[in-house]
């Protein structure tokens, strides 16, 4: 399973991705734009999730749009859930240690994607054919 290190191992081996902070959490960023970032439940949210709250650490990220958000919780509710809080946003909570390496790598990404500038997200897609 996944831990910070590959979060942070993946991430940075993306182009033009900086680790950084937001929120005083752990944050990467590609350009000035955010897709990863550490997203600790609070109170509220810990009541909204109720027994269904995650132990462990909690991963943001963004995604394409709500319809991959709710497919993705839908495909897979063990390790990606929402919370009120991101309700019309496209972002997905991931449960960190529940996510395989490889399977956080293409969701790495794919939100790196959303969020990188056409030219350098082309330049990526042509490198990897």
């Amino acid at each position: 399973m996944a831990s910070w290190e590959d979060v942070s191992r993946i991430a940075l081996a993306l182009p033009e991705t900086v680790e950084a902070t937001s929120y005083g959490q752990r944050a990467w960023k590609v350009t000035t734009k955010g897709f990863l970032w550490e997203r600790p439940l609070r109170p509220a949210d810990l009541d909204a999730l109720g027994d269904a709250a995650p132990d462990g650490p909690v991963l943001g990220v963004r995604v394409a749009d709500v319809g991959v958000k709710a497919a993705l919780i839908a495909d897979n509710p063990e390790i990606y859930f929402t919370i009120p809080h991101f309700d019309g946003y496209p972002a997905v909570l991931v449960h960190l240690y529940r996510i395989g390496v490889a399977e956080l790598a293409e969701l790495a990404e794919e939100a790196w994607l959303t969020r990188a500038p056409k030219r350098l997200a082309q330049r990526l897609l042509a490198d990897r054919g």
